[in-house]
């Protein structure tokens, strides 16, 4: 996710109150945010989400979830995907009972979307858009 990462560096790296609203028509608007909670593995965690809407309401198409590592130099590490269109909602890492949970196939799965999504959000431009004013909050 080197664009995501990109952006974030631009806006000053991660922080809890971290909220980040880039609009870039025609394509749909991408918001990153820090999580509440950390991650399966204790780390910071973001959600990167494009946002549709659908009678009203936000649809997430799609939401992904990661945690921040900084080990090795900084790099996000997937754990969680959504699409609200789809009506799928999927975690191949977390935590159940105490005990970390880990789905390789479907991590696989999530790394591979991942890398994808982060190649079209370069090509889309979304990074090269970003400015202080997709700074919310």
């Amino acid at each position: 996710m080197k664009t995501i990462l990109a952006i974030l560096q631009k806006a000053g790296g991660w922080r809890p109150n971290l909220y980040l609203k880039i609009e870039n028509p025609p394509y749909m608007e991408l918001v990153i945010e820090a999580v509440d909670e950390s991650g399966p593995c204790g780390l910071p965690a973001i959600s990167v989400c494009h946002y549709g809407e659908q009678n009203g309401d936000a649809m997430r198409d799609p939401e992904m979830c990661f945690e921040l590592g900084v080990a090795g130099g900084a790099h996000l590490n997937p754990f969680y995907w959504r699409n609200d269109y789809a009506g799928i909602e999927q975690w191949s890492r977390f935590i159940r009972e105490g005990n970390y949970c880990y789905h390789p196939q479907l991590h696989a799965q999530h790394e591979s979307f991942a890398k994808t999504w982060d190649n079209n959000l370069r090509q889309q431009g979304f990074a090269a858009v970003f400015t202080d004013k997709c700074i919310v909050g």
